[in-house]
């Protein structure tokens, strides 16, 4: 039975864009999840030469893009008030996301809501819903999938799956932001239940502690994938690689293959 494909993100490399797809291809990465850009981030991954450039390097190395992540959305607020600039511009990062999924043959896009955009009041918890809702009426023009990642406890997770409502509406599962609030990832797991992203952000709660050290919490949300009913395509490594220390992450790829190779399940399927 084949593993789960194990893949980069390029907001966490030295690199990004092309350069991020080059670098994974030389570690051995499967594939890459990959930033829209932004002031203060990286340059728009929806530049006409930089798509170009992107284009042509994934065809090269064969690594696959998995993600489009609209991470600006952070220092912007996905709950923005309607009618506000903010808000406009929150709608147009997401479209220019789902343009840039469709011409690369992606169909995944996550939402972060962090910082500016946390879900930390009931009512940033009714603009995230309404501000998704829409987001997954857009996506399904485009047959995409929207992603929401966050640090909802299980109860406020299903509030806002609930009342998004969307039959495309997943959650991005990650073993170490919901640790970093208190939470198990695995609670996180159960409580996605179906909606669950078929792609999991594997990293520790700081962002830097190798993989070796065998994080009981990683461990334990590893051996459940394994045995869920569920089909999980990619395990991505979330841990902060941009001091570029490359040896790092190959530690960290060959950690991940050998726990996701020693006792592999149908569940786990490229």
């Amino acid at each position: 039975m084949n593993a789960p494909r194990l893949g980069l993100v390029d907001w966490r490399l030295p690199v990004s864009g092309p350069d991020a797809v080059l670098l994974a291809a030389r570690l051995g990465a499967d594939g890459i999840q990959l930033d829209l850009g932004g002031p203060g981030r990286t340059p728009w991954l929806d530049e006409a030469d930089r798509l170009r450039a992107l284009q042509s390097v994934l065809v090269e190395t064969g690594v696959s893009p998995l993600a489009i992540s609209v991470n600006v959305l952070n220092d912007i607020g996905l709950t923005a008030k309607e009618g506000t600039a903010a808000a406009r511009q929150v709608r147009l990062l997401i479209n220019r996301a789902f343009d840039v999924a469709v011409e690369l043959g992606i169909r995944l896009v996550l939402v972060p809501s962090f910082r500016c955009s946390a879900i930390d009041t009931p009512l940033a918890l009714a603009s995230t819903a309404r501000r998704l809702r829409w987001a997954c009426a857009e996506a399904q023009k485009r047959d995409l999938l929207v992603a929401t990642e966050n640090v909802l406890a299980p109860i406020q997770l299903q509030q806002l799956m609930t009342r998004v409502g969307s039959p495309n509406l997943r959650v991005m599962l990650d073993t170490g932001n919901p640790r970093s609030v208190g939470l198990d990832p695995l609670s996180v797991l159960q409580a996605a239940g179906s909606m669950l992203a078929d792609q999991i952000h594997i990293k520790n709660p700081d962002g830097d502690t190798p993989l070796s050290v065998e994080d009981p919490a990683i461990l334990k949300t590893i051996e459940a994938l394994r045995w869920t009913d569920f089909t999980i395509d990619a395990l991505v490594l979330e841990n902060d690689y941009r001091n570029g220390e490359l040896d790092r992450i190959s530690a960290d790829l060959g950690w991940l293959r050998l726990q996701t190779a020693a006792h592999p399940r149908h569940h786990f399927t490229a």
